[in-house]
This record gives structure tokens, C-alpha cells and sequence, in this order.
């Protein structure tokens, strides 16, 4: 039973280290708390039920369900399921930058052969600096490629709930550059 569950952690683990991952998550213990967890041997599944959190480092996850499968290559595959009432959930700290991912959609899947996160139905991704709220897109379903950091958005993707048009709010990056008042004076 003992062997059964290092297998089942290292499986999601899986899903949270490839995710957007900042390279300190990598190295930071997993925990996975939810109401039940099933594992299926034959299928390559685990699957974790009921107010799923998951936290690595910064990355968090939660959902209603958590169900992460592994091919015969290896490579890992993550499906996070919401509710009515609570979409999955997903939140990283960027590489080398005071700045986080967030994400919310009914379903959220990692794709470890193409390294892909995909939000779909009623999605919206955030990108926050520090605290501050910088960026936010919506639309039917967002595609976010790890490996080159894009993403793609879908505003009428077929059969997707909330099929519309795509809505973003860019904020433009603070301006650094512009040189500082002596203490006292204002503009």
C-alpha cells in the first residue's frame, strides 16, 4: 500500500512539475489534500476527489477532481475538473520575475508530450505583478504553450460554453526608465 502511494504522488507530480514551472519548483515537496484518492494500475490513473489542493512551491491547483494518467512513453497527461459553483483553479510565480499565471476555467488540461496547459469552457487567464492585476484575457478556451510561453485564445471554439467573442485588458508595463524626483518635490 505504501509502494501504491509513492506511485500515485509521483504520477501527479508529474502534472505540477511541468506546468509553467518557476525552475525552484521543481526541487519543492508536493502536497495533495482531497476527500478520496483512486488508483488504477492497468490505466496508468490516479484520481484525487473532493476539494482537491495541490500545492509544489508556487504552483497551485485546486479543483473538484484531479485525474492524472501516464502513456507508455512516459509522458504525462493532467485533467483538473471544477463545479457549478467552482471553476479549476491554477497559480505559478514566473521565472525570474515578480510576476504570477493564474488561471480558471470548468476544465483545465496538461498535455506532458506537447508541454500545453489548456483551459477550456469559460476561461480566463491572469497575469498579475506582484499583487496588482496587469493583464487579463477571456474566451471560450485559452492554449498556453510552456515551452515558448504563448498562448492562443478562442473565443468561439466549438461546443465550448461561453463561446463568444475574446476579451483582453493589457496594462502596459511600468516605465523604469524615467528618472526620479529629488526627495521633496513633486510633479
Amino acid at each position: 500500500m505504501k509502494t501504491l502511494a509513492i506511485l500515485c504522488v509521483t504520477l501527479a507530480c508529474g502534472l505540477l512539475q511541468c506546468a509553467w514551472a518557476e525552475k525552484a519548483d521543481r526541487n519543492k515537496p508536493m502536497q495533495i489534500e482531497s476527500d478520496s484518492m483512486r488508483y488504477e494500475d492497468a490505466q496508468q490513473t490516479t484520481v484525487f476527489t473532493g476539494k482537491v489542493v495541490a500545492t509544489k512551491g508556487s504552483i497551485v491547483i485546486r479543483g473538484a477532481k484531479v485525474e492524472v494518467r501516464q502513456d507508455a512513453q512516459g509522458n504525462q497527461y493532467g485533467t483538473v475538473t471544477g463545479t457549478s459553483k467552482e471553476r479549476a483553479f491554477f497559480r505559478q510565480k514566473r521565472e525570474g520575475v515578480d510576476e504570477y499565471i493564474e488561471g480558471e476555467a470548468e476544465t483545465l488540461m496538461y498535455n506532458g508530450k506537447t508541454d500545453t496547459v489548456r483551459f477550456e469552457n469559460n476561461a480566463v487567464m491572469r497575469r498579475f505583478r506582484g499583487s496588482t492585476l496587469a493583464d487579463e484575457v477571456t474566451g471560450a478556451v485559452i492554449t498556453y504553450e510552456n515551452s515558448t510561453e504563448k498562448f492562443s485564445v478562442d473565443g468561439n471554439a466549438a461546443g465550448a460554453a461561453g463561446a463568444g467573442r475574446v476579451r483582453a485588458v493589457i496594462t502596459p508595463k511600468p516605465d523604469n526608465t524615467s528618472p526620479a524626483l529629488p526627495a521633496g518635490k513633486s510633479p
